[in-house]
Order: structure tokens, then C-alpha cells, then sequence
């Protein structure tokens, strides 16, 4: 039996396959079942590095434990590798491990979030806003019914409170919206391709002045049996033994 910090997920790994399809880029990365295996991932992608553990039972991985930023050497991703299995089994019992993402570290930027559902009434639903406590507390954020075209897209990076500050308010540097809008574009797809997604959540998405990257993505599928195994083939999501 799995805590409140569990739910049936599509791994991390196969979402970012899925994704990469859909315009959605993600930093470098390798998947390790073991220890030594993180660290020969570390040593080839370069350092510093973020580890995130890979579970069907763990959507928030921060609150379980399961988070490890900043490693500069292959010491520290041994430790962080260890530490972050112990937590997890110590705060989500029952939760199985597949193993550690290893991540490069990407650079600060500015932090946008990129949601989407497919609503009962309305069908797929995408959702955009600002990120940290423009989303938490401002509510910052807009919707479009997908799919929809690059002007819509236009309008609901548009259309936000924080505008300004994707455009460079305040002296900053400008952000790439038109990448944001490629995103948006490819959720949207997405979404409307594949209506066995329930769910989608990419927070953060970082922008920088040329690009983005997202940071960490959640897919849920439509309600599942407690032991289905979610991927990616060749023709979209695979849920066995459903």
C-alpha cells in the first residue's frame, strides 16, 4: 500500500521519449538502475547534475524524497543516489523503484508552467502560465480547448499578467516566446493525438533568451489498474495489464 505522495504515472523517462515527439525539449539524460551506473551517466553528460527518482508511485517527487540537485562530482552522485532510495522507501512503503534519472543541471531562467487535461465537457484542455507564485498565489494563468493554431498560442502567453517579464521588463533580457508558442503548439497535439492522457503537467518549464527546457514532466493516463505498466511504443501510450 503506497502513501498520498503515489499515484499510476507514466514514468519520467517514457514521458520525456514522448514528449521529445511533441517540440518539448528536456536537459541530457540517462536512466540508472544502480549506483555506478549514475555515475558513468554523470561523468558523460557533464557536471553538476539533478537525480530524480523514477517510480510509478511517486508523482511528487520533492515531497517524497526523491530530489537531489548540484552534484559536482561522482562521490556526490553515489551519495545522492543512495540517499534518495532511502527516503523514498522510507516515506512512499510499497513504492516500487525503477531506478534514478540523471540530469544535467540546466541554467536559472525564467519559469513558466505548461499544463493539460482532457476535461470531461470540453475535452483536451491546455493551460499556461508563469511559474513559482505567479501559479501558486496570483493564479496567473490562462486555457485553450486543443487543438488550436500558433495565434492562439500567441494570445495566451499574451493575454498573462506577467507578460512583461517574458518580454523583458524592467531592463531584463527577452525571453524566446516563440518557443513557448512551439511548445504550446506541441502539447496541444499532443493532447488531441493521444486521448488516453488524463493529465499532463510540465512545471517548471525554464526560457531562456534562445530555447527552453522543461525541467520535470507528470503524465497520468486515463484511470488505470493499480499494477498497469505505462510506456511509449511506436503508436503512442502502451498500459499493460490494465
Amino acid at each position: 500500500m503506497v502513501s498520498q505522495y503515489a499515484t499510476r504515472q507514466m514514468l519520467e523517462p517514457d514521458a520525456v521519449k514522448l514528449l521529445a515527439q511533441y517540440s518539448a525539449p528536456y536537459p541530457e539524460h540517462g536512466f540508472a538502475r544502480t549506483a555506478n551506473e549514475a555515475v558513468s551517466i554523470a561523468d558523460r553528460i557533464g557536471y553538476p547534475v539533478v537525480l530524480k527518482i523514477v517510480s510509478p508511485d511517486v508523482i511528487h517527487k520533492s515531497d517524497a524524497g526523491g530530489v537531489v540537485i548540484g552534484l559536482e562530482t561522482a562521490q556526490a552522485v553515489t551519495a545522492g543516489f543512495s540517499q534518495i532510495t532511502s527516503r523514498v522507501r522510507e516515506r512512499v512503503p510499497g513504492a516500487h523503484i525503477k531506478g534514478i534519472l540523471v540530469c544535467k543541471q540546466a541554467p536559472a531562467g525564467l519559469e513558466v508552467i505548461v499544463g493539460g487535461l482532457h476535461d470531461p465537457l470540453l475535452g483536451p484542455t491546455v493551460m499556461f502560465g508563469l511559474g513559482g507564485i505567479f501559479t501558486e498565489l496570483l493564479k496567473d494563468v490562462t486555457f485553450r480547448i486543443a487543438p488550436f493554431h500558433r495565434r492562439d498560442a500567441q494570445e495566451m502567453i499574451a493575454e498573462i499578467r506577467g507578460y512583461p517579464l517574458l518580454t523583458g521588463a524592467r531592463g531584463e533580457k527577452p525571453c524566446d516566446v516563440e518557443a513557448v508558442v512551439r511548445l504550446l503548439l506541441g502539447v496541444s497535439r499532443l493532447l488531441s493525438e493521444h486521448k488516453e492522457i488524463a493529465e499532463l503537467d510540465l512545471n517548471p518549464v525554464r526560457v531562456y533568451e534562445r530555447g527552453l527546457l522543461v525541467l520535470d514532466a507528470r503524465i497520468i493516463p486515463q484511470s488505470t489498474s493499480d499494477d498497469a505498466d505505462v510506456s511509449v511504443g511506436t503508436m503512442g501510450l502502451v498500459i499493460r495489464g490494465d
